[in-house]
């Protein structure tokens, strides 16, 4: 077993909380490694000479702090940290749709994993007012809604909502559940909708609980929110994006000039 410290039964520091600083500490050494494996409840216990409720509590400062993760039926382990390097200067380039890479595929090219998309479902829809606002069209319009699950590994790392004026969409493959090489891009661009610009603002929250089961979220894990606005080269708004990000499986990387 792992060589770890003892507590100190004099200190005035809570056992829960030595015992959290004993493994923060490995943890952040490398001494405990990323994906590995904590040693089981019973090790534990018998190692400090503490009741399970003190061991668990000290379990979840750790987790709220976003350094282990448990896994139903496997035990606990360190958390892997920011596997993927979300690179906004490059993902949504042109080049990558002409050779039928979408964002998340460029993403996962550069990082190494296995990209897969699940839990798509696609609907028409009238927009909510902020979308329309976004979209600068009426409300009484349509928009597809395409809503989608990315998962790199088979790890789930965020879900994302596109809304698209039914206009551009209508007679093409963004309507369908597998919208084609490319992505939804490509597909507004043979349409004839060249794109000429995208906005994003990024925010941070604590995830709700359907998103938690959805991104199977630690406890004490915020998410990271990305609003995109897609723009062609008549600046007209072409697709609004809401994306929610598992905080600590990305980089947010961005390179821009300094002129």
């Amino acid at each position: 077993m792992l060589k770890l410290s003892k507590i100190d039964p004099s200190s005035d520091r809570a056992p829960f909380r030595q015992i959290a600083g004993i493994l923060r500490d490995e943890i952040v050494s490398g001494r405990l490694a990323a994906g590995e494996r904590l040693p089981s409840e019973p090790e534990m216990l018998a190692h400090f000479g503490v009741a399970r409720a003190t061991w668990r509590h000290a379990l979840q400062e750790l987790r709220n702090e976003g350094l282990i993760v448990s896994m139903r039926g496997l035990g606990v382990f360190v958390r892997p940290q920011a596997p993927v390097r979300r690179l906004s200067s490059d993902r949504l380039t042109r080049r990558n749709r002409e050779r039928g890479a979408a964002a998340f595929s460029s993403d996962a090219e550069v990082a190494g994993f296995t990209a897969s998309v699940d839990r798509i479902v696609v609907r028409r829809e009238q927009p909510s007012a902020l979308i329309a606002e976004r979209l600068q069209i009426p409300v009484t319009s349509e928009v597809v809604v395409r809503s989608r699950r990315y998962l790199a590994d088979d790890r789930a790392l965020q879900a994302a909502v596109s809304y698209i004026p039914a206009a551009f969409a209508e007679g093409t493959a963004i309507e369908q559940a597998d919208s084609g090489p490319g992505g939804i891009y490509a597909r507004l661009e043979e349409s004839g909708h060249r794109l000429g610009r995208f906005t994003e603002d990024v925010g941070a929250r604590m995830p709700t609980p359907e998103e938690r089961q959805s991104l199977d979220i630690d406890a004490g894990i915020p998410v990271l929110t990305v609003s995109r606005t897609a723009y062609d080269t008549d600046d007209v708004p072409v697709e609004v994006c809401d994306t929610v990000i598992v905080s600590d499986a990305y980089v947010l990387a961005y390179t821009f000039p300094a002129t």
